[in-house]
């Protein structure tokens, strides 16, 4: 299936390059009607294009949606009304990022040449003609929301009206459609967002890190893959690679830049000429002075990316210097760089600590779903009394184990596939006392933070780093940080 069809939908009869091209009269279906799915309808609406919006889902705030779109002339159809193919006529279908590429309708719509965008793509197709505010893009497997949150925060200090968007903060034709104009945006996406993406020409972008995820919506790790190397396609000034990911480098050397487009690396190590990195405590570039060659500009500390006490983890820092790059790739100085990071706080349930208690730091890590950023954190600290467990994915846990087994002082293990992670630990770290929790209601949270407590020492740190998604015992990983948080206050 085409990663996003023809250029031109009906026959190139018109240039939909802009928001101000002959958009009236295209026949469009969206799929999904989510915060993404309504932008597109009401966006498209306003240009009195012919729409139709489809979801199998209902109720609640569906309905809603439904009825301010249908007030407004847009066609809605659920469940069993919505047909197994688009529509005869339909010169556009434009697909929810989550939606995968061999859902039905979606597969109907490429046998038939109608092209498929995403989100991304409408949004990149709705900017004005001149003067359209540039995209500074990064994706990864981990990390994308802490460095593109970051982004933002830079480039606000720089005194630049800027927003995140995309798979985070505003959503992206919001910011594009803004009344009152943003003059850059930090654009996170998502592996889907791209795959439904091909126009798109960044002026800098970002390839964070890559790692198996979402395989059964890409259909192998080599598609995944392939899917993230794409963010580099059509960059025009900056293309940031993990000089310490050897993937993200290649995905960079494989990819079609615009013409005079520079490689720029970033490495929690020393940097060579044209990266960012760190020397001593210092975060220093060597890509954007003009004495590169013998020199560096310091653009913070690791002191500036302590926050609450918590000093910086490797992979926090990671995101840092990949968010620093960004932002001077585009004019950014040195001393904006401190100021953004400086006043960064990180996201929700990443990294963040939530206590001390008897000189124990207890930090929540719930954003740490899959064993890949379970192991940035589990190797960010010396000695840990590690909170794992929840839905594992069929993930494979032994390397992750054997990586933590040196820095653990008791581990508290929780969910439903909690034994996988046990039988590593008989394994790897026999030695280690592990706590069992096997209850599954809304109390078990604090029986598991107490047990932490009673395997801990003063300088220690509980980490709640779960290596698996939450599903099976909360709404999801926020909440389960947040009832992870409430127990530490409780000891307090």
């Amino acid at each position: 299936m085409s990663d996003g069809g023809s250029d031109e939908p009906d026959g190139g009869r018109r240039a939909l390059t802009h928001r101000d091209a002959d958009w009236a009269g295209l026949r469009v279906v969206v799929v999904g009607l989510g915060v993404s799915g309504f932008a597109a309808a009401d966006a498209l609406m306003q240009r009195d294009a012919v729409v139709t919006v489809v979801s199998r889902d209902s109720g609640g705030t569906m309905d809603k949606r439904a009825q301010i779109l249908e007030v407004l002339g847009v066609t809605v159809l659920f469940g069993d009304d919505v047909p197994a193919a688009p529509p005869e006529g339909t010169q556009l279908v434009v697909t929810s990022p989550g939606v995968p590429p061999a859902h039905p309708f979606l597969v109907a719509a490429a046998d038939a040449g109608i092209p498929v965008w995403g989100e991304v793509e409408l949004a990149w197709r709705m900017r004005p003609a001149e003067g359209a505010a540039p995209w500074l893009t990064i994706t990864g497997t981990n990390g994308k929301t802490t460095a593109v949150t970051m982004l933002e925060s830079i480039l606000q200090a720089a005194g630049l009206r800027a927003t995140a968007a995309g798979n985070v903060g505003t959503p992206i034709l919001e910011a594009v459609l803004h009344p009152e104009p943003f003059q850059v945006l930090a654009v996170e996406l998502s592996s889907f967002q791209i795959h439904w993406s091909a126009s798109l020409s960044p002026y800098a972008s970002c390839l964070l890190n890559v790692t198996p995820d979402h395989l059964d919506w890409h259909g192998s790790y080599d598609e995944y893959r392939r899917v993230k190397g794409r963010v580099f396609e059509r960059t025009q000034v900056a293309a940031v690679y993990n000089a310490q990911d050897p993937t993200t480098e290649q995905l960079l050397m494989d990819a079609d830049v615009v013409e005079g487009c520079r490689a720029i690396g970033f490495t929690t190590g020393t940097p060579a000429i044209s990266m960012v990195g760190v020397v001593d405590d210092v975060l220093a570039d060597r890509a954007f002075i003009e004495d590169r060659r013998t020199s560096a500009a310091e653009l913070a500390t690791l002191e500036d990316l302590t926050v609450d006490g918590v000093p910086p983890a490797p992979h926090y820092v990671a995101d840092a210097l990949a968010a620093a790059a960004l932002a001077r790739s585009f004019g950014v100085a040195p001393a904006a760089v401190r100021d953004g990071l400086r006043a960064y706080r990180p996201q929700p349930h990443r990294a963040q600590g939530v206590g001390r208690v008897d000189d124990v730091l207890y930090i929540d890590d719930s954003k740490a779903t899959n064993t890949d950023a379970a192991l940035a954190s589990v190797t960010a600290y010396d000695d840990i009394v590690w909170i794992a467990g929840g839905l594992l994915k069929g993930a494979d846990v032994d390397a992750l184990v054997r990586a933590a087994a040196p820095r653990l002082r008791g581990v508290v293990l929780l969910g439903r596939d909690r034994a996988r992670l046990a039988d590593a630990l008989r394994r790897h770290a026999p030695d280690v006392p592990v706590v069992d929790v096997a209850s599954a209601d809304t109390g078990a949270m604090a029986q598991v933070v107490r047990a932490a407590q009673s395997l801990a020492r003063p300088g220690d740190v509980v980490l709640l780093a779960p290596a698996a998604a939450s599903m099976d015992m909360f709404d999801n990983y926020g909440a389960r940080g947040d009832a992870f948080a409430a127990a530490v206050r409780d000891l307090l």
